[in-house]
């Protein structure tokens, strides 16, 4: 009889056979499909294999005047954003959590709003409110367009990540705090918040990839992060192909490294609430003459 785990039980032999077999398929099938691929890129028309096309990629001035400068745009963009969607994640998730109705009701309106409107339209009403509403042209206006559309829907999901890892938390936690005198709101500030957030910060950082992925969606407003600098470089040398996979690596390394950290962390958090683990002893005597008296 199989072990019973949380969502299904344990595959039987049959199941075990069939997975492998799917998994070799697969395997199959994307080599297959990579091996296409390398063909079509290899085109004696346009050979994107070819020395000279990645020759260009190997020179200082690429990196210095294109990728790097692209590189510290997306990171610049990506840090600002993840700072202020903190803050504004923080202050809804704690209006969502609020015991003022009216509060709690425009809070998750505006959360429900944010997670629904897609990231990039969000972008393009920042950047023409920029130029519009602001009179900020240029550089300054792809920056804030970029900013506010990741701070505006990241801060939405960070909210429901702190609301789910409050609601995650145990009732007693709240009930005792009431029953020593505590109000609503310092329960949720000084009980419940720091719990939650150190419950959900694997979570918190592994939508630090998210955030440093959409930065690439500035190049539909002109923003000269990593994507579009590549692009600019590639266009003369007519070399797209091996630049998007220099900066595909580059993007790899970065979510990767990020990833990690987050890995490592749940594990930490996971070890550090099993608690110390504590061992009692006894002397054990052998002689009941050695015993002290009471």
């Amino acid at each position: 009889m199989s072990t019973q785990t949380v969502l299904f039980d344990n595959p039987g032999p049959r199941a075990k056979l069939l997975y492998r077999v799917v998994g070799v398929v697969g395997v199959i099938i994307l080599l297959g499909i990579a091996a296409v691929i390398v063909v079509a890129l290899g085109n004696p028309d346009n050979n994107q294999w070819a020395p000279q096309k990645w020759l260009p990629l190997l020179e200082p001035v690429t990196w210095t005047a294109y990728l790097l400068p692209g590189l510290w745009s997306t990171l610049s963009a990506a840090v600002c954003a993840i700072v202020l969607a903190a803050v504004l994640g923080l202050l809804l998730g704690m209006g969502r959590l609020s015991s003022v109705t009216v509060v709690r009701g425009v809070c998750g309106v505006l959360v429900e709003f944010l997670r629904a409107v897609p990231v990039l339209v969000m972008m393009l009403f920042a950047y023409y409110f920029a130029i519009f509403g602001l009179h900020i042209f240029g550089r300054p206006a792809t920056f804030f367009g970029v900013v506010a559309g990741l701070t505006l829907y990241n801060g939405a999901v960070i909210a429901e990540l702190i609301r789910s890892g409050v609601h995650s938390l145990p009732k007693g936690q709240r009930e005792a705090a009431l029953a020593v005198g505590m109000t609503h709101t310092q329960t949720l500030v000084t009980v419940l918040l720091p719990q939650a957030v150190t419950a959900m910060l694997p979570s918190l950082i592994s939508q630090l990839v998210v955030v440093l992925k959409d930065t690439a969606l500035g190049y539909m407003i002109s923003y000269s992060e990593l994507l579009r600098a590549a692009q600019t470089f590639a266009t003369p040398n007519a070399n797209l192909i091996p630049t998007l996979m220099v900066t595909a690596v580059m993007f790899i390394i970065i979510n990767f490294s990020l990833s990690m950290v987050a890995n490592k962390l749940e594990a930490r958090l996971r070890r550090s609430r099993r608690g110390p683990r504590v061992v009692v002893t006894a002397d054990v005597i052998d002689d009941p003459a050695e015993a002290p008296t009471k």
